[in-house]
Protein backbone atom coordinates (compact mmCIF):
# COMPACT_ATOMS: atom_id res chain seq x y z
CA UNK A 1 0.00 0.00 0.00
CA UNK A 2 1.02 3.61 -0.20
CA UNK A 3 0.64 6.61 1.84
CA UNK A 4 0.74 10.06 -0.43
CA UNK A 5 1.36 13.24 1.14
CA UNK A 6 -0.29 16.73 -0.06
CA UNK A 7 3.55 18.49 -0.27
CA UNK A 8 4.27 22.04 -0.24
CA UNK A 9 7.62 23.67 0.58
CA UNK A 10 6.28 25.24 4.15
CA UNK A 11 5.60 24.84 7.70
CA UNK A 12 2.20 23.27 6.66
CA UNK A 13 3.79 20.66 3.93
CA UNK A 14 6.45 20.02 5.98
CA UNK A 15 4.10 19.24 9.06
CA UNK A 16 1.90 16.61 6.53
CA UNK A 17 5.46 15.25 5.61
CA UNK A 18 6.73 14.77 8.90
CA UNK A 19 3.27 12.84 9.74
CA UNK A 20 3.12 11.02 6.62
CA UNK A 21 6.44 9.87 7.32
CA UNK A 22 6.24 8.33 10.30
CA UNK A 23 2.65 6.59 9.35
CA UNK A 24 4.51 4.94 6.45
CA UNK A 25 7.51 3.74 9.10
CA UNK A 26 4.95 2.24 11.22
CA UNK A 27 2.91 0.55 8.52
CA UNK A 28 5.90 -0.49 6.67
CA UNK A 29 4.24 1.21 3.20
CA UNK A 30 5.51 2.98 0.39
CA UNK A 31 5.37 7.28 0.47
CA UNK A 32 4.36 8.94 -2.34
CA UNK A 33 4.66 12.85 -2.00
CA UNK A 34 2.76 14.79 -4.58
CA UNK A 35 3.98 18.63 -5.10
CA UNK A 36 1.61 19.97 -8.06
CA UNK A 37 1.31 23.03 -9.43
CA UNK A 38 -1.85 24.61 -11.83
CA UNK A 39 0.85 26.51 -13.52
CA UNK A 40 -0.87 29.45 -14.10
CA UNK A 41 1.62 31.97 -12.29
CA UNK A 42 5.27 33.10 -13.39
CA UNK A 43 5.94 31.84 -9.68
CA UNK A 44 4.09 29.59 -7.02
CA UNK A 45 5.37 29.53 -3.58
CA UNK A 46 3.38 25.89 -3.69
CA UNK A 47 6.01 24.41 -6.09
CA UNK A 48 9.12 23.01 -4.53
CA UNK A 49 12.53 24.04 -5.91
CA UNK A 50 14.96 21.29 -7.19
CA UNK A 51 16.80 22.02 -4.41
CA UNK A 52 13.95 21.46 -1.61
CA UNK A 53 12.78 18.40 -3.52
CA UNK A 54 17.09 16.85 -3.22
CA UNK A 55 16.43 17.58 0.75
CA UNK A 56 13.03 15.77 0.76
CA UNK A 57 14.35 12.62 -0.81
CA UNK A 58 17.59 12.90 1.08
CA UNK A 59 15.88 13.44 4.35
CA UNK A 60 13.05 10.01 3.28
CA UNK A 61 16.48 7.93 2.17
CA UNK A 62 17.83 8.77 5.70
CA UNK A 63 15.08 7.26 7.26
CA UNK A 64 15.11 4.20 5.34
CA UNK A 65 11.51 4.57 3.17
CA UNK A 66 10.49 3.63 0.15
CA UNK A 67 9.23 6.99 -1.63
CA UNK A 68 8.93 9.07 -4.47
CA UNK A 69 8.29 12.77 -5.22
CA UNK A 70 5.75 13.80 -8.02
CA UNK A 71 5.61 17.12 -9.19
CA UNK A 72 3.29 17.93 -12.22
CA UNK A 73 1.10 20.54 -13.69
CA UNK A 74 -2.33 19.60 -12.99
CA UNK A 75 -5.55 21.45 -13.90
CA UNK A 76 -6.60 21.45 -10.33
CA UNK A 77 -4.04 20.67 -7.14
CA UNK A 78 -6.71 18.76 -5.16
CA UNK A 79 -7.83 17.11 -7.98
CA UNK A 80 -4.12 15.88 -8.34
CA UNK A 81 -3.81 14.90 -4.99
CA UNK A 82 -6.66 12.11 -4.73
CA UNK A 83 -5.50 11.28 -8.50
CA UNK A 84 -2.71 10.01 -7.20
CA UNK A 85 -3.87 8.13 -3.96
CA UNK A 86 -6.68 6.74 -6.14
CA UNK A 87 -4.40 5.61 -9.19
CA UNK A 88 -2.04 3.79 -6.56
CA UNK A 89 -4.25 2.31 -4.06
CA UNK A 90 -3.60 4.59 -0.86
CA UNK A 91 -4.11 3.71 2.36
CA UNK A 92 -4.16 7.20 3.46
CA UNK A 93 -3.48 10.88 2.63
CA UNK A 94 -1.82 13.28 4.86
CA UNK A 95 -2.78 16.70 4.16
CA UNK A 96 -0.99 20.13 6.31
CA UNK A 97 -3.78 22.49 7.39
CA UNK A 98 -4.17 26.05 8.10
CA UNK A 99 -6.50 28.61 9.60
CA UNK A 100 -8.87 30.12 7.43
CA UNK A 101 -10.62 34.11 7.74
CA UNK A 102 -14.05 33.51 7.08
CA UNK A 103 -13.83 36.05 4.17
CA UNK A 104 -11.25 33.24 2.90
CA UNK A 105 -13.24 30.54 3.36
CA UNK A 106 -16.10 32.18 1.74
CA UNK A 107 -13.78 33.56 -1.26
CA UNK A 108 -11.04 31.08 -1.90
CA UNK A 109 -11.04 27.19 -2.12
CA UNK A 110 -8.90 24.72 0.57
CA UNK A 111 -6.56 21.87 -1.70
CA UNK A 112 -6.94 20.27 2.31
CA UNK A 113 -10.61 20.81 2.41
CA UNK A 114 -11.00 19.60 -1.22
CA UNK A 115 -8.82 16.42 -0.36
CA UNK A 116 -10.35 15.36 2.94
CA UNK A 117 -13.98 15.68 1.41
CA UNK A 118 -13.09 14.41 -2.07
CA UNK A 119 -10.88 11.30 -1.14
CA UNK A 120 -12.25 7.94 -1.16
CA UNK A 121 -9.21 6.67 1.55
CA UNK A 122 -8.91 8.07 5.20
CA UNK A 123 -7.24 11.47 5.20
CA UNK A 124 -5.08 12.49 8.06
CA UNK A 125 -5.04 16.47 8.77
CA UNK A 126 -2.16 18.17 10.34
CA UNK A 127 -1.12 21.13 12.02
CA UNK A 128 2.39 21.96 12.32
CA UNK A 129 4.01 21.48 15.86
CA UNK A 130 5.19 24.99 17.07
CA UNK A 131 8.69 23.40 18.27
CA UNK A 132 9.51 21.14 15.07
CA UNK A 133 9.83 21.93 11.16
CA UNK A 134 8.91 18.51 10.00
CA UNK A 135 11.41 15.51 9.40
Amino acid sequence: MTIVVAYSPDRYGRAALAHGAAEATLRGEHLLVVNDTRGDALVDDRFAHEDEIAGVRDRLETLGLTAEVRQEVVRDVAEGVVKAATETGASLIVVGVRHRSPVGKALLGSVAQRVILDATCPVLSVKPDEESDGI
